[in-house]
């Protein structure tokens, strides 16, 4: 009897503990969006510079063209002086994190004026952010990279936490671990890329919801509208990742690096950046967001 009761206790111990740790993943999705729509109230009232200095992380990266340490380079180069000020705003219609709720993304629309004053946007994109959590329990920006697309049909829907978005409790990773394997899983999909093909390739590693941006297209959402997108490719697509990381509960991470595209004649026409997130489903890593940004042409 004394058995009975003690296995009962553990079993309401541990459901105890689940709940509390799907709350906590649910509170850190929303206290992340609301980062990332405080983060765009900031560019509208004091300037898109002022708020990606108040938002980001002391490593946060940017691409100014290529990665950078954003905060630093921001502070070597100010802003000229002007008459006008432009605005940047945007809003994420997509968002997820970790188990762990130290890591997370976001995607949705964004709008560019070349004055506030303007009445209508002169430029539309897309763009990816990801977030970490800081060691005072905020989120700051850890990346950000977007596309431009043409002007959308309709507005955005606004965001809302998604039906079964909690999810069971997590044990900590070997992060460097996790971290030195999510790089390879990338650099073995460049590698496939270049011998099998992109599509093929992209098929390969590539999650059931996975989202492509690409310059001036929509993003396209889903597995196979997204492979569809790159059956277009015909050029060999290859790239280097510079870098990766992984959540503590080593269920979610991101890379970035530079990417190629060489005819069959082998002659690079276009270079850019890319980042990605990545997701880990029944141990396996695979895509969730695919973002690549042309470099201009020299």
């Amino acid at each position: 009897m004394k058995t009975l009761v003690t296995l009962v206790l553990i079993i309401c111990s541990l459901a105890a503990t689940t709940a509390a740790q799907n709350k906590n993943q649910v509170n850190d999705l929303k206290s992340m969006v609301e980062t990332e729509r405080a983060f765009s109230r900031t560019s509208e009232e004091k300037g898109t510079r002022e708020s990606f200095a108040e938002f980001i992380a002391d490593d946060g990266i940017l691409f100014r063209p290529g990665p950078v340490l954003g905060k630093k380079w921001m502070q070597e180069h100010p802003l000229p002086d002007s008459t006008t000020r432009s605005l940047l705003s945007w809003q994420p219609i997509f968002a997820a994190v970790s188990r762990a709720g130290d890591l997370g993304y976001t995607t949705g629309p964004w709008q560019f004026k070349n004055d506030i004053k303007d009445a209508k946007p002169s430029a539309f994109g897309n763009f990816m952010t990801v977030w970490k959590k800081q060691a005072d329990g905020s989120w700051k920006f850890a990346l950000d990279l977007g596309i431009s697309n043409p002007e959308p049909k309709a507005p955005a829907m606004m965001w809302q936490v998604p039906a079964g978005s909690q999810t069971g409790g997590f044990k900590r990773v070997n992060h460097e671990t996790e971290r030195a394997a999510l790089l390879n899983v990338d650099r073995e999909f460049s590698k496939a890329s270049a011998e099998e093909g992109a599509r093929p390739a992209f098929l390969l590693v590539s999650a059931s919801d996975v989202r492509l941006f690409r310059n001036d297209k929509f993003p396209f959402v889903g597995r196979m509208a997204a492979a569809d997108a790159l059956t277009m490719l015909t050029a060999e697509w290859t790239w280097k990742p510079s870098f990766a990381d992984v959540s503590i509960s080593g269920d979610l991470g991101y890379s970035y690096g530079t990417y190629e595209l060489r005819d069959k004649t082998g002659i690079v026409f276009e270079k850019g950046n890319y980042a990605r997130v990545w997701k880990k489903l029944n141990g396996v890593w695979k895509l969730v967001v695919d973002v690549a940004n042309p470099l201009p042409r020299q």
